[in-house]
């Protein structure tokens, strides 16, 4: 175990060191980059991208992938504004999503671990149902925030003065997140059991662990953190329409879980590194923004997808070297 856990320290290590040198990278190309107004947007994107990022994290730890969570975005994103006009409060709003993400969550497991079908193929159609009904729910239409919800997004999203710098509120939010992850996963019993899981799930199931419970609560969390994500982007842009709203942003959240450390294969995930690797995923975004143009940025998140699998199996099998020589 101390072993396991000297590994996801190095590799947090390393992808820190990464971020380091693609901060300076950054920063000699374009001196715009390490402006004030772009760390901060840095900061805040790696916040929004970072909440999905923490809950795909489950899914991939447990072996699997959700492909749904742009779509699920777009649905929350849609649905907030949409029950406000229906007259609901923003906590009775905020506990429709809520709950709704949780069932689309328990769907998901269910089709997963009672029916056995792939994750890949049950998260690709929910990535296209709920993208039809986030269209259907706004009949169409941009949704937008209603002039009196700037409060909340003055609450959750916007900067707050910190050491100069104008740190937003959701990365605040995505940190205090993170650390609820980690104590989770390290420090409960189901958490551990978890990531057993991921490791090997049938010595998992013959040491008397419910893994298919531990599978679905997987994929709830993904689909709640996405729901909040979706109301979190909504709070950011003001505005929603149901046919683009959330477009690839699960590659995004991915490629923030991958760069961070979490083997598609499962059973390991450092919750520090899914953190480091959302920022780099947001400095990316935003070099690509003033290095290249706004048209680059698909290609170079693939890239960066491809480059991270890549330095994870190297560092894996540099590490498996170590262990035998030792």
């Amino acid at each position: 175990m101390f072993k396991s856990l000297s590994a996801q320290n190095s590799k947090t290590l390393l992808i820190l060191l990464l971020l380091v040198v693609l901060t300076l990278v950054c920063g000699a190309l374009e001196p715009r980059f390490l402006s004030r107004d772009s760390l901060g947007a840095v900061l805040k994107y790696a916040g929004l991208f970072g909440v999905i990022a923490l809950g795909v994290s489950f899914v991939i730890l447990t072996g699997g992938i959700d492909l749904s969570i742009g779509s699920w975005v777009g649905l929350s994103a849609v649905l907030y504004p949409v029950l406000l006009k229906q007259g609901l409060g923003v906590g009775e709003a905020a506990l429709v999503i809520a709950g709704a993400s949780v069932l689309v969550g328990l769907l998901h497991g269910f089709l997963v671990t009672k029916l056995n079908l792939q994750a890949f193929l049950v998260t690709l159609c929910g990535l296209f149902i709920y993208r039809g009904l986030a269209r259907v729910a706004g009949g169409g239409r941009e949704q937008i925030l209603p002039a009196d919800q700037e409060w909340l997004r003055d609450l959750l999203v916007l900067g707050r003065p910190l050491g100069g710098l104008p740190v937003p509120a959701v990365f605040l939010l995505m940190l205090a997140l993170a650390a609820v992850a980690a104590v989770f996963l390290n420090l409960t019993v189901t958490g551990r059991h978890l990531l057993a899981t991921g490791r090997n799930e049938q010595a998992a199931r013959f040491c008397g662990i419910g893994t298919t419970r531990l599978r679905v609560l997987s994929f709830v969390i993904c689909s709640l953190l996405a729901g909040l994500a979706g109301v979190l982007f909504l709070l950011d842009g003001r505005s929603a329409l149901g046919s683009s709203f959330g477009n690839s942003y699960e590659l995004w959240a991915i490629a923030g879980a991958v760069l961070g450390g979490c083997s598609l294969r499962g059973g390991q995930c450092a919750v520090a590194g899914v953190v480091l690797g959302s920022v780099m995923v947001a400095e990316v975004r935003q070099a690509v923004f003033f290095v290249a143009g706004d048209e680059w940025k698909e290609f170079v998140i693939g890239v960066f997808i491809l480059a991270g699998v890549i330095a994870d199996e190297g560092f894996s099998r540099w590490m498996a070297a170590r262990r035998v020589r030792a």
